[in-house]
């Protein structure tokens, strides 16, 4: 495999908006930053394998970002097939986390 393609959204292109929208949340979550910042070194996760299953929204995309700077190797799938913001879920999937999710999936998929 040459490239990543371990994901499932609705348009990857949304990515950069997604990236610009979580460089804006990150500015209104100072306790994940100050984790982030205090642990990296760290790498306190390190090994750690996380799969997520909640709202794939832009908060969400800080959190897994968050996981994945302390050292998790982390998989997601969202839980709401109305929840999803798309753009979150490209970002994600840009950044090399392996994320299904998609505004408007069916429950079977």
């Amino acid at each position: 495999m040459t490239a990543f393609d371990d994901y499932k959204v609705a348009d990857i292109s949304l990515a950069d908006w997604g990236k610009k929208e979580i460089s804006i949340a990150e500015s209104e979550m100072p306790a994940l930053m100050a984790l982030r910042e205090k642990y990296r070194a760290e790498q306190p996760l390190a090994g750690a394998r996380i799969l997520g299953c909640i709202h794939m929204t832009i908060q969400t995309a800080v959190l897994i970002e968050t996981l994945t700077a302390l050292g998790a190797e982390v998989r997601w799938t969202s839980c709401n097939i109305f929840s999803t913001q798309d753009h979150a879920a490209a970002a994600v999937a840009a950044n090399g986390t392996p994320v299904f999710a998609w505004k408007g999936e069916t429950e079977e998929e």
